[in-house]
């Protein structure tokens, strides 16, 4: 194998490679192909798949099987001439066919963009915001609430009309033009009024009726309605009420404290939800100085981004959105349906934060570099220990994932860069 190696023309972080194979190894490729495919051959006086290569060459012609070889080949020795010309290829080739023909070399060029130099800025004594989030009492009393509001019990109220915020029993039955629709019927249906959960406007209406009170609630449905058929209609409800439920909160004090949680006074619980809070917030305040920091070291560096790396992270962006997607039993066509969007749009949606995740990788990755950032292999081994036992895997299977490992490799050398420039950085 020949290859010849030069720079496109007028376009960054993209070269052009003209590879040729040995005549006797193209030969060689088809050959292979007709051995797998010689089943399908049907030639008369040999049962099928009997047929010697001669005789399905001049009946079929030799052409048949080049695209075939080529495929069987182009994949590996491409790969090949990347490897030994240290090219670091960020997008899929564009392959011209130069000459293929059997008894001759085959020659194909593939261009393909390359992984751009990154040109740093100053990323050693930037200055970054100091970021603290304190803990008040009132932050206190606002977690205890609303572990309140989770514990409390519905009462029955018999004395009174429905408010805002009680939970009410309910028949109903919705008409568009005095005929029902389909789905727009229930019993003995459980309402919190204001959440927020029926057709807008419906749940007001509900408010001052009484126990056994019919009334007639006329709404419109909204205009990106589920039923499209119902969108922008207006509807009349026919409504009776069987229930009037309020909350009633449990009072916080050590009994409350005893029962939901794991503290036997209601003080020793204030500290420990003071303690979690801290955690959370000095975690909050890591992430945002962090953020500042890469945005700081990424606007003072450039990058050259081939058009291939943002399409790629695109990919992975919409396959991850697909898989969150197929947990709630929708795909991303259906997706795409939903919100009237076409693929391109919504990709085209997504340009601007995959540039921005591809930078921010590279900046790294360059830094990385520079400062001599390394990662040893006991903090791999600790990181992979960690995971085996927080997925309950056994050590060995995770040490022996090479993707895994490569990936844990990458996750802890991008933790020490950002740690290293934040360390190094002038917290004003």
């Amino acid at each position: 194998m020949k290859v010849k190696v030069e720079n496109v023309e007028n376009k960054a972080n993209e070269v052009k490679l003209e590879i040729t194979v040995e005549a006797e190894k193209f030969d060689e490729a088809i050959q292979n192909v007709y051995k797998k495919n010689a089943k399908y051959f049907s030639i008369p006086g040999f049962r099928k798949g009997k047929a010697p290569f001669k005789m399905v060459e001049k009946a079929y012609g030799i052409q048949i099987f080049y695209e075939d070889a080529f495929n069987e080949i182009a994949g590996d020795v491409y790969g090949k001439a990347l490897e030994e010309n240290k090219i670091e290829a960020v997008s899929k080739p564009e392959i011209d066919i130069v000459q293929i023909e059997s008894g001759k070399d085959l020659i194909f060029t593939a261009v393909v963009q390359t992984k751009p130099e990154v040109t740093l800025g100053k990323y050693k004594g930037i200055e970054i915001k100091k970021v603290e989030y304190n803990v008040s009492d009132e932050d206190i009393e606002h977690e205890l609430s609303h572990i309140a509001e989770h514990n409390a019990r519905l009462v029955a109220v018999e004395d009174r009309p429905v408010e805002n915020g009680d939970t009410t029993i309910i028949d109903f039955e919705g008409f568009v033009d005095g005929v029902a629709f389909e789905g727009g019927k229930a019993e003995n249906y459980e309402l919190e009024i204001g959440s927020g959960k029926f057709i807008p406007g419906f749940e007001e209406q509900i408010v001052g009726m009484n126990i056994d009170d019919e009334k007639e609630i006329k709404v419109t449905f909204p205009k990106e309605y589920p039923a499209k058929d119902l969108e922008e209609k207006e509807a009349t409800f026919k409504v009776k009420l069987h229930e009037i439920k309020k909350k009633e909160l449990p009072e916080i004090n050590d009994e409350f404290a005893k029962d939901a949680s794991e503290f036997d006074t209601l003080e020793d619980w204030k500290k420990s939800i003071k303690e979690k809070k801290e955690n959370e917030n000095a975690s909050k305040a890591k992430f945002e100085m962090e953020d500042e920091a890469i945005a700081e070291v990424c606007k003072n560096a450039s990058v050259d981004i081939p058009s291939g790396m943002i399409e790629t992270e695109i990919d992975n962006m919409e396959q991850d959105i697909s898989s969150r997607l197929s947990y709630q039993g929708m795909n991303l066509d259906q997706y795409l349906k939903m919100i009237g969007k076409t693929k391109k749009e919504f990709r085209d949606d997504y340009k601007e934060q995959a540039e921005k995740q591809v930078k921010t990788t590279l900046v790294l990755e360059a830094i990385m570099k520079d400062a001599k950032i390394e990662v040893t292999e006991e903090e791999i081994e600790t990181k992979i220990k960690e995971m085996a036992e927080m997925y309950g895997q056994k050590e060995e299977d995770v040490k022996n994932n090479v993707n895994l490992r490569k990936y844990v490799q990458t996750t802890l050398e991008t933790e020490k860069t950002i740690h290293y420039i934040v360390d190094n950085a002038k917290i004003k």
